[in-house]
């Protein structure tokens, strides 16, 4: 049986599926034309420090390879689907990369921390309940989030290469021949998902910030801003635990409500969106072990 590797996963951009391994990673596209484009690169520097077998700071490393990767070939992934004249480099392109992490950030941090301060001045909670409060809050948008973008038809699509993605790494690692017919039939959710990552994310970060005292308002969006990389490192080691672990009846158990949250960002992929998970991954594999 081939050794299988913790570390290969991925994403889906658009129209296409991007596959990561330890030093390497692969895109493949659909193009308009309905061809199969594929993006190759070999994963250099901090990849390869070891700064990646550090417990904690290695899930910041990993975060900003979903930011900063993830935003790289999504951006060429789109660049695929559009003229010469639309596509998106330059000052455009980090306008709307720092335009949606400051989105981010204040859509699924700092409001939910204003919010509840609010509720704090109007009420007489106590503070532990208020930061219970903000961490219900936090997790009700970013179901409420996911439920309104995966509407739209865009999205879904993308949510389904995002099935692809988790079916093809599921086929491999349960020995399963890369062939779309065969890779249909797996599971489409998975451990290690990002989803996964975000729903731990928001409740390490509600059982983290009940330990802090009460604060000003202008303390409390500070203490949650410099608190992310915590808890984002946290968050890592936790995914990354349950992972190695998911064969264990009490992990398996724990880990439903990751899994269920990834019915939201997933869809069952078509045959032709299996072939394009299929070739990313391969690609990728191939530049793994050469």
């Amino acid at each position: 049986m081939k050794e299988k590797m913790p570390s290969y996963g991925g994403q889906a951009v658009i129209e296409g599926v991007l596959m990561r391994g330890k030093t390497a990673v692969a895109m493949a596209v659909r193009t308009p034309e309905g061809n199969i484009e594929v993006v190759n690169e070999d994963l250099t520097g901090v990849y390869k420090s070891k700064l990646t077998k550090i417990p904690f700071l290695r899930g910041l490393i990993i975060l900003w390879d979903a930011l900063g990767l993830g935003m790289k070939y999504l951006t060429i992934s789109a660049n695929f689907q559009t003229g010469e004249d639309e596509k998106i480099e330059g000052p455009t392109l980090y306008i709307t990369v720092a335009f949606s992490l400051l989105l981010g950030i204040g859509l699924f941090f700092l409001a939910p921390a204003a919010l509840a301060a609010w509720v704090e001045k109007l009420t007489n909670i106590a503070p532990g309940w208020i930061n219970l409060l903000e961490g219900l809050i936090r997790l009700a948008i970013l179901i409420s989030y996911l439920l309104i973008i995966g509407q739209l038809p865009d999205i879904k699509r993308t949510f389904a290469y995002h099935g692809a993605e988790h079916k093809t790494i599921n086929a491999y690692e349960a020995d399963i021949e890369l062939l779309p017919e065969k890779v249909s039939k797996v599971s489409r959710e998975h451990p290690r998902c990002g989803t996964s990552f975000i729903l731990t994310l928001v409740v390490i970060s509600v059982l983290l910030f009940s330990l802090l005292p009460p604060l000003a308002l202008h303390w409390r969006l500070v203490s949650r801003l410099l608190l992310i990389p915590f808890v984002a490192g946290i968050s890592y080691e936790y995914i990354r635990f349950i992972s190695n672990h998911i064969e264990n009846p009490i992990i398996k158990v724990i880990s439903k409500p990751n899994l269920a949250l990834q019915k939201l960002t997933t869809r069952e992929p078509s045959i032709e969106m299996l072939e394009v998970a299929i070739s990313a991954f391969q690609n990728m594999y191939k530049n793994e072990i050469r």
